[in-house]
C-alpha cells in the first residue's frame, strides 16, 4: 500500500471525525438557540453518546497506527499532507490520554453544568450552580492531571485552546499588561467624562435586527454560508466553512449589545468562512488557535467597530433608522460616547481598556480552583472582592457578577486568557495591516471593507492551524507577541477622545 494511500485513508478518517464534531455542534447551536426547555435531559444524553463515539473514532487504535505511520515518513509527504499529519499526532497524544468513560463523565457533567447554570441565572442565586460547579472543577483538575503538565495544572488546559502557552509566560505577559493599564484608565478617569447616554434610549428591537444584518453585510459575512440567530448568550459556531452561523443578543434599551456582539461574532465568522474548504475535517481546515480566533472578532469589533472611520460611512444610515434617538447627536460625540471608558459589571459590555480586568480577574479564579487553593462554594465571595480591588465596583447580585458568563458550564478553563491575548495580537494585526494596505482608514470611511478582509484572509484565515499563534504573529509582522502596539493604539485613541 503506497503513503498516499495512506494518507488518503487518514484524511477519510479526519473527516468522518470532523462529521461527528460537526453533529454535536449543531446540537450544541440547538440547544442554545431553539430547543425547548423539556428537551434538556435527552439532549444531554445525546451529545454524550456522540462525544463518546467521536473520541473512540478519533483514537481507535487502527488510526493512532495509521497517523503514527505517516509521521515516520512525514518527510515524504507534501508539506500540507505532512502539517496536517503532524498536527493532528499533537491532538492525538493528547486525546489518548482522556478515555472515553472520562469524555462522557466530561460531557455530562458539562451538560448539566450548563442547564444548572441557566437555572441559576433565571433564580439570580449562585448556589444554584455552585454545586454544578465543584463537579466540573473536580473533573478539570482531573483532566489536567491525565494530561500531565511541567509547572501548572493550569497549563494542561491553556494547551487545549491555546497550544504552546503557559502560566508562566501569561503571568509575565499580563503582569506587564497590567502595570501599564492601571496606572492609564487611573490618568483617564481623572479626565472630564464623556456622554453616552444617547446609547440607552429606546430603541426598537426589529429596526436594530436589521441594522446589525446591515453591518454584517458590510463586513463581508456570506449569509449564504451562515445564518444570525438570537441567543442568552451571543457565539458563532462552525459546521464548515459554507455554514458558519452568529447569534446576537439584543435589549431595546442599550444599543451597545446588539451593535457590539455582532460585529465581534461576525469577526469570528469571517475567520471561519475564511478557512479553507478543501481541508475540511483536517488541522488545515481549522484555526491556528482561541488568541487568533478573538484576534479577529477584537480587530472587528475595536480597531474597525469602534473606529471613527467606520462610523464615518455607517453613522449616516443609523442616524436615518434611529432619528429620534440620535438626529441631534453630532458624528464626533457619537464616536466618543461608544468609545467612552467606565467600570462596568459585565465583561461583554465592557470598554475594551477595562475589558481586560474582567478577564485577569477570571484568569486569577480559575487558576486558583484549578490548583485547588479556592472551592466552587467560595468563588462568589473572591469574584465580588476582586471587583471591589480591580474595579472599585461590588457585583449587587449574582447575574451582573459570578453567573453572566457561559465558560464555565461550558467546562472551557483555560479560554479566558485568550480574549486578552486576542487583543494584543489584534493590535499587532491591525498596525501591520495599516502599513501594508494603502489609505486603510479612508477606505474604511467609504465602507470598503473588502482590502481589509482580503488582507486577513491572505495572511493569517487561508493558513488555517500551520503554524502556532506566535509562530503566525511572526510571520503576519515580523516579530513575536508584544504588548507596544496595544499599547500604542490605545494611548493615540484614547488620548483623542479625552483630549488627554
Amino acid at each position: 500500500m503506497t503513503l498516499d494511500h495512506h494518507y488518503d485513508r487518514f484524511k477519510e478518517s479526519m473527516q468522518q471525525f470532523g462529521d461527528l464534531q460537526a453533529a454535536i455542534s449543531l446540537m450544541a447551536w440547538d440547544k442554545e438557540v431553539y430547543m425547548p426547555p423539556k428537551g434538556a435531559h435527552f439532549r444531554t444524553r445525546q451529545m454524550m453518546t456522540l462525544e463518546g463515539i467521536a473520541h473512540s473514532h478519533f483514537t481507535d487504535a487502527e488510526f493512532v497506527a495509521l497517523v503514527q505511520h505517516l509521521l515516520e515518513h512525514a518527510d515524504q509527504l507534501d508539506a500540507d499532507a505532512a502539517c496536517n499529519v503532524q498536527r493532528t499526532w499533537r491532538e492525538l497524544e493528547r486525546s489518548l490520554k482522556l478515555d472515553r468513560d472520562f469524555v462522557e463523565r466530561r460531557s455530562k457533567a458539562t451538560s448539566e453544568a450548563f442547564h444548572a447554570w441557566l437555572q441559576a441565572r433565571k433564580e439570580n442565586d449562585f448556589s444554584v450552580f455552585a454545586p454544578a460547579l465543584d463537579a466540573l472543577v473536580t473533573l478539570k483538575r482531573e483532566e489536567a492531571a491525565r494530561l500531565g503538565y511541567e509547572d501548572h495544572p493550569y497549563d494542561a488546559l491553556i494547551e487545549g485552546f491555546e497550544p504552546g502557552e503557559t502560566t508562566a509566560r501569561l503571568d509575565a505577559l499580563f503582569g506587564a499588561l497590567s502595570n501599564w493599564l492601571v496606572p492609564f484608565v487611573a490618568r483617564l478617569r481623572q479626565r472630564p467624562q464623556v456622554d453616552d447616554s444617547f446609547l440607552r434610549k429606546h430603541y426598537p428591537a426589529d429596526a436594530q435586527w436589521e441594522f446589525g444584518l446591515r453591518l454584517l453585510r458590510n463586513m463581508g459575512y456570506d449569509f449564504e454560508a451562515g445564518r444570525q440567530d438570537k441567543s442568552t448568550h451571543p457565539f458563532t459556531i462552525s459546521f464548515s466553512p459554507q455554514d458558519v452561523r452568529v447569534t446576537t443578543r439584543i435589549d431595546e434599551h442599550d444599543f451597545a449589545h446588539m451593535t457590539w456582539s455582532t460585529i465581534h461574532e461576525g469577526g469570528h465568522a469571517l475567520y471561519e468562512q475564511g478557512l479553507p474548504a478543501e481541508h475540511y475535517g483536517l488541522p488545515l481546515g481549522q484555526y491556528a488557535s482561541l488568541a487568533i480566533h478573538e484576534s479577529q472578532s477584537r480587530l472587528w469589533e475595536n480597531h474597525v467597530g469602534r473606529g471613527m472611520a467606520w462610523w464615518q460611512h455607517h453613522y449616516p444610515a443609523l442616524q436615518e433608522t434611529f432619528p429620534e434617538q440620535l438626529a441631534h447627536i453630532s458624528l464626533e460625540a457619537f464616536w466618543r460616547g461608544i468609545n467612552r471608558v467606565a467600570p462596568n459589571f459585565i465583561r461583554t459590555e465592557a470598554d475594551e481598556l477595562h475589558y481586560h480586568l474582567h478577564v485577569l480577574i477570571r484568569y486569577e479564579l480559575e487558576k486558583r480552583l484549578i490548583e485547588g487553593s479556592l472551592t466552587a462554594n467560595e468563588a462568589e465571595e473572591a469574584w465580588n472582592a476582586q471587583y471591589g480591588e480591580k474595579l472599585g465596583i461590588e457585583p449587587p447580585d449574582a447575574v451582573r457578577g459570578i453567573l453572566q458568563d457561559i465558560h464555565w458550564a461550558h467546562g472551557s478553563f483555560g479560554y479566558f486568557p485568550t480574549y486578552t491575548l486576542g487583543s494584543l495580537y489584534a493590535a499587532q494585526f491591525f498596525a501591520q495591516a495599516e502599513k501594508e494596505i494603502d489609505g486603510l482608514e479612508a477606505l474604511l470611511a467609504r465602507g470598503e471593507c473588502r482590502p481589509l478582509l482580503d488582507w486577513l484572509r491572505d495572511r493569517i484565515h487561508r493558513h488555517g492551524r500551520r503554524w502556532l499563534a506566535d509562530e503566525l504573529c511572526r510571520k503576519v509582522t515580523g516579530r513575536p507577541l508584544s504588548i507596544d502596539p496595544f499599547k500604542q493604539y490605545a494611548a493615540r485613541k484614547f488620548g483623542a477622545v479625552y483630549g488627554a
